[in-house]
């Protein structure tokens, strides 16, 4: 059954049939009680008759009243007929031979007393007489006896049975419920875990663990809402990186325009001096402009290789030049008062994606420029973390879990800001969140910052105090053999 529908039906249809049986069941049991009751409803009537019998066959002795014999009378020829109209019962209760025995004692009691009361006294009769009816009562009692323990057996076996079908029931009850939890509940579960990821901002998509056609077209709509929303953040995030490629050409412009001075200045030198006799001095002349135009070159290309769209490309980065070509990218940016200094050994290096980590460098960076701006400053640290997959910064909020069992970098990006309130602290790699004003971002960034950092199975920490400034927490699997060293004190927060 590929259908939660139909195992839900099949369930609820093995319930209405153990339902319907045990009724038929009860029924057929009632049935059964209803003839046993009227059963021994006659073999009561039965007894109380051969009581009947035997006081007015006393008052007869006593009295010597026609009116005792015939009611004696009466009663023996009530006994004889119930006893042919209900034989079957009655021998069901007793061995078949007594019961013949019985209907003989009735005969010939009726005859007895009948000779008894046409002859007179007769002790030898009335002892005779008095013997056979103390049978028949003793028969009766015996019979009454019987019935009372046949129907109490039934009773008690209708007990027992319906306590047990009760309890097959509730069992199959629990059984149908913990197998429909097990094919309904649980994927239900997992979707609404992975939606709470999504929620979260970790898109993932949900694995088929189930064959139900409800499941698999929820985990198919639910995989295709996925896709689209990777779709759509994959134009979210090009489209915060071209705002931020803007943001950088004003930089850039202002950093070629530079060399491109300084070649300008050199070549009207040279033009000046073109007939001099001094080859040195021409020489030194254009080795400046060799120089300068290195110089574009390098921040023309750091532009385009922040600019190109390509795959993941894992390599191993040496972080020193990687935050030096970030700096020169957003040099430009940075206000005169803001002071952006770096503590980065030169032999360190993280393994990952050259582009992506500029971005997250680019974005954390700007940031911290951003917060300090007035006259602050910015640091720049890296060192070799300890080899805890999750590295807790003493007082910072931890952010995704790194994974692997390799060695960590850890790049701190630090400014002595305004800080961010601890009541936003926790929401700040959420999508579109952001405390700037309407026009000025999409809060983005932060999130693109985490997403990177999980695509390279590292994770981000932060730590920040209203009005003393926020620190970022970069850890990335380093790219060779490294030694942990221990982590330096944090700078003062004044």
């Amino acid at each position: 059954m590929n259908s939660l529908r139909q195992k839900i039906i099949f369930g609820y249809s093995i319930i209405g049939v153990m339902v319907i049986g045990l009724s038929l069941f009860s029924l057929f049991e009632l049935r059964l009680l209803e003839r046993k009751i009227a059963a021994g409803e006659r073999i009561a009537e039965f007894f109380d008759i051969s009581l009947e019998i035997r006081r007015f066959e006393k008052n007869y002795f006593l009295y010597r009243q026609a009116a005792d014999l015939a009611e004696n009378q009466e009663y023996v020829a009530r006994a004889r007929a119930l006893l042919r109209e209900y034989d079957p019962l009655f021998e069901a209760l007793d061995e078949p031979a007594r019961i013949s025995r019985l209907a003989g004692d009735l005969e010939r009691y009726a005859a007895l007393m009948k000779e008894y009361g046409q002859q007179g006294n007769s002790d030898i009769r009335a002892n005779a007489i008095r013997k056979t009816g103390k049978e028949i009562v003793t028969v009766a009692e015996a019979l009454a006896r019987a019935e009372r323990g046949t129907l109490q057996t039934l009773l008690e076996r209708h007990r027992q049975m319906l306590i047990g079908s009760v309890a097959g029931v509730t069992l199959l009850v629990i059984v149908i419920g913990q197998l429909l939890s097990r094919w309904v509940v649980r994927p239900l579960k997992q979707m609404e875990a992975s939606m709470e990821a999504v929620a979260a901002g970790r898109l993932a998509k949900l694995a088929m663990t189930s064959d139900d056609r409800e499941i698999v077209s929820l985990t198919q709509a639910f995989n295709h809402v996925i896709q689209e929303l990777e779709l759509h953040q994959g134009q979210l995030v090009r489209s915060e990186k071209l705002a931020a490629l803007g943001t950088l050409l004003s930089g850039v412009a202002h950093e070629l325009n530079n060399p491109l001075s300084n070649i300008a200045t050199s070549c009207q030198i040279l033009v000046e001096e073109i007939d001099g006799n001094n080859p040195a001095f021409m020489q030194e002349l254009l080795g400046q402009i060799n120089g300068e135009t290195w110089r574009a070159r390098q921040i023309v290309r750091s532009l385009l290789d922040y600019a190109r769209d390509r795959e993941f490309i894992g390599e191993t980065l040496p972080v020193a030049p990687l935050v030096e070509e970030t700096l020169r990218l957003i040099r430009g940016l940075i206000p005169a008062q803001v002071s952006v200094s770096t503590r980065i050994p030169a032999d360190m290096a993280i393994q990952g994606d050259k582009q992506r980590l500029q971005q997250v460098l680019l974005n954390l960076i700007r940031n911290a420029v951003e917060a300090a701006a007035g006259a602050g400053n910015v640091q720049i640290t890296a060192r070799l973390a300890s080899d805890d997959h999750n590295p807790c910064v003493a007082g910072a909020l931890v952010f995704g879990q790194c994974a692997g069992h390799g060695k960590l970098v850890e790049i701190e990006i630090r400014d002595d800001g305004h800080g961010i309130a601890a009541d936003i602290l926790p929401r700040i790699f959420d999508p579109f969140f952001t405390t700037k004003e309407v026009g000025r971002g999409l809060g983005l960034g932060l999130f693109i910052v985490f997403e990177i950092i999980e695509e390279h199975g590292g994770c981000i920490a932060v730590e920040s105090q209203p009005g003393k400034g926020t620190a970022f927490f970069v850890h990335l699997p380093c790219g060779e053999t490294c030694t942990p060293s221990p982590r330096p004190p944090s700078p003062g927060r004044g």
